[in-house]
């Protein structure tokens, strides 16, 4: 048992170890270190990233809250802008006295404005009738004028109607004297003739558009038969002597045996003044008649006649029949004698006049009723 030897004994080569395959385990540690390093890069590259983009959200939170800043810098600057506003308007405020003056202003304006109030109240009440009391004063003022201007009866008597008709709504027992005035100048003009003016205006235009349309009668020659000398000389239309003379008598014309006053031709532009002259008669007359002035409207159809018998033929048809009614319209009067609305006139001012007075002394009782305990 001693003697036994052991198999590393007895082996020559027992004594080395065992071969091991070196190079394929240095192969597989520099690929984990490789790895390794490759991760701790990946790893630093990793961290490297978010570090960049922690600085990038920081410089971008810094931006926004330097934005952010400078808004909330903006708003205070225009708070103490407003501020400020505010302050001086404050000090342009009225103080607690001034104020307090301001408030017994309005106070007192209103207690007036309540006062003016029931003054307008009772005013309104009797305003109609004063409106109504001055119409009638006008309507009698302008009747009265119509008649002294134009003499035009009809709207004279309507005017003078409505007047008494506004105080017989009124019933009054103080406008009897009125009213009573205001009759006798109705009846008066209900008396009065209504001459046509119109219609007499409108016969006067028509007579100077016939006027305008009278032609003067040229004279015609005609020789004296006294029984003695050759008569072929002119009686005998063939001979030349007898076209010559009558050619020439168109222009020239002697009569030596002429009964009557032989007046000159009249010219183009003379007829034309003579026209305009008869046309501004008649203009004349129509201009009377729409005024009521009788002189005026018959000194007017006395030139007009003149003026035909002067510078026409009265042999003519149209002048005899033009002549005839400027002689039938000469007859006619233009001119009214009015009554005088003055009385009535009066009457109803002095009316008025003591109506007005009696108001204002209610108005001045009334106040001092009421101040009254």
């Amino acid at each position: 048992m001693s003697e036994a030897v052991t198999p590393q004994e007895t082996s020559p080569t027992s004594s080395s170890p065992a071969p091991v395959p070196a190079p394929r385990k240095r192969g597989t540690g520099i690929a984990l270190l490789a790895l390794l390093a490759l991760l701790v890069g990946a790893a630093g590259l990793a961290a490297g990233g978010w570090g960049v983009w922690q600085v990038q959200q920081l410089k971008g939170a810094e931006q926004q809250r330097a934005a952010q800043l400078e808004d909330a810098r903006a708003q205070a600057q225009g708070l103490q802008n407003a501020n400020a506003e505010l302050n001086k308007r404050l000090d342009t405020l009225p103080n607690a006295d001034e104020l307090e003056a301001r408030r017994r202003l309005v106070v007192e304006l209103q207690g007036d404005q309540q006062q003016l109030a029931k003054q307008v109240k009772r005013v309104l009440g009797q305003s109609r009738q004063q409106w109504r009391l001055a119409e009638s004063e006008h309507l009698l003022r302008l009747a009265a004028l119509r008649l002294s201007a134009l003499q035009d009866i009809d709207s004279a008597t309507e005017l003078v109607q409505g007047a008494d008709d506004i105080l017989r709504v009124n019933n009054d027992p103080g406008a009897f004297a009125a009213r009573a005035q205001l009759a006798k100048s109705l009846e008066a003009l209900r008396a009065l003739p209504r001459p046509d003016r119109t219609g007499l205006f409108l016969q006067l235009g028509a007579l100077r558009d016939q006027a305008a349309q009278l032609q003067p009668l040229n004279p015609a020659f005609k020789p004296s038969d006294t029984g003695s000398g050759p008569k072929t000389a002119w009686s005998d239309g063939n001979d030349r002597w007898s076209e010559w003379w009558d050619r020439v008598s168109q222009y020239v014309r002697i009569d030596f045996n002429a009964g009557q006053d032989i007046r000159p031709l009249l010219s183009g532009q003379q007829l034309d003044r003579v026209r305009f002259a008869l046309s501004l008669a008649l203009e004349q007359a129509q201009w009377a008649v729409l005024n009521g002035k009788q002189e005026v409207y018959e000194q007017a159809l006395k030139q007009a006649k003149q003026i035909v018998g002067d510078f026409f033929n009265a042999d003519l048809a149209d002048s005899r029949a033009l002549v005839a009614r400027l002689d039938e319209l000469s007859g006619q009067a233009v001119t009214v004698q009015t009554p005088d609305l003055g009385p009535a006139l009066s009457s109803l001012q002095a009316y008025l006049s003591r109506r007005e007075n009696a108001v204002q002394q209610q108005e001045a009782v009334a106040p001092d009723a009421g101040t009254q305990p």
